[in-house]
């Protein structure tokens, strides 16, 4: 519920509104310790804001209030699914008003892929979720960002969705092992030390999301596998969950090797940061070319993610997006040399 009123001629421009909270949203989760929420909202919008009670005043333009009734009330819709609201939550909802999305920033942070250990695993973006409705619609669905978009986490997230649903029954997950040159042979080890360093992360991500008791079992029936891209050649991969990550250092020929393993009844993720390749110098990246070669291909999706989806602590989004404008700059600076 909504009261509105206007100010004097001296004031004409402001408007005064009044939500009222429903009373079984606790006030200390909507505004946060110490009025935390509510400072972020402050700080957003250009307005005077009141609370007393269940009783929330707003004071400014009409568009700004207009911006803050609706952070309030996905806030509300939030806190109503059971979802704990964050200073992290505010600000991601803010972001997602003001890009005048038509998604419903409330729809996209509650949507639930994963649950384990009573830890959900959800889209904390609109980009995210376009992704993750991306893997949901095509056979083969690309992701690429900067570090901390989630790209890779989100994926292995489906994977094992679609394992438990039974919507396939193995997951295979692979990266290039590019910085041991793939072929491992002069590293000191087992073929399993040698490998290790380089898969770790994705053992680590589905430590998160399967009970890492169950983990090996997995492993020893081959229902999860992780391998390096090397060991994908000569394959047919029928009825799994394939992620391909750290893409960026394929090469064109990989690439093609990679997905032409796609088999009946299978789904193909490739996650990569374009920026971040370590093939040595002069080689292409199969990553950066290869949405030249499949862009516009029925049942293939490219997503894009940016430093706004870098759901690590939010000074990560800000140096990403710092590098970016560096690395603009370059380029601007050498094509006025050239």
């Amino acid at each position: 519920m909504t009261d509105t009123s206007q100010r004097g001629d001296r004031d004409v421009a402001q408007t005064k509104h009044t939500v009222v909270v429903p009373n079984s949203i606790n006030m200390v989760s909507l505004l946060g310790p110490g009025d935390e929420h509510l400072a972020l909202m402050e700080k957003a919008f250009s307005a005077d804001v009141h609370v007393r009670g269940n009783r929330i005043t707003l004071h400014g333009e009409p568009a700004e209030l207009a911006l803050a009734e609706r952070l309030l009330d996905e806030l509300v819709t939030i806190i109503r699914t059971g979802q704990g609201v964050t200073g992290e939550t505010v600000e991601r909802v803010l972001v997602m008003l003001k890009a005048e999305t038509t998604e419903r920033p409330a729809d996209v942070l509650s949507l639930n892929i994963l649950s384990n250990r009573g830890r959900s695993i959800r889209p904390k973006t609109l980009n995210q979720k376009k992704y993750v409705d991306a893997i949901d619609k095509h056979t083969i669905t690309f992701g690429i960002g900067p570090a901390g978009t989630g790209k890779t986490y989100l994926a292995m997230a489906k994977a094992v969705q679609a394992l438990q649903s039974k919507s396939c029954t193995r997951i295979i997950l692979t990266r290039p092992a590019v910085e041991a040159g793939e072929h491992l042979g002069f590293l000191p080890g087992t073929l399993g030390e040698k490998i290790d360093p380089y898969l770790r992360p994705l053992y680590d991500a589905l430590h998160d999301m399967i009970d890492p008791e169950t983990i090996p079992k997995l492993l020893a029936a081959n229902t999860i596998e992780v391998a390096p891209l090397a060991y994908m050649r000569g394959r047919t991969l029928n009825d799994a969950f394939i992620i391909l990550d750290e893409a960026q250092n394929t090469s064109p020929e990989q690439m093609k090797m990679f997905l032409t393993r796609l088999g009946f009844g299978s789904k193909i993720v490739v996650t990569g940061d374009i920026t971040q390749t370590d093939l040595p110098g002069g080689m292409k990246s199969g990553l950066r070319v290869i949405e030249g070669i499949l862009d516009g291909v029925e049942d293939i999706s490219f997503n894009r993610l940016t430093s706004h989806d870098v759901v690590r602590h939010r000074l990560v989004g800000r140096i990403v997006a710092a590098y970016d404008e560096f690395d603009a700059r370059v380029e601007r600076t050498q094509a006025s040399r050239g």
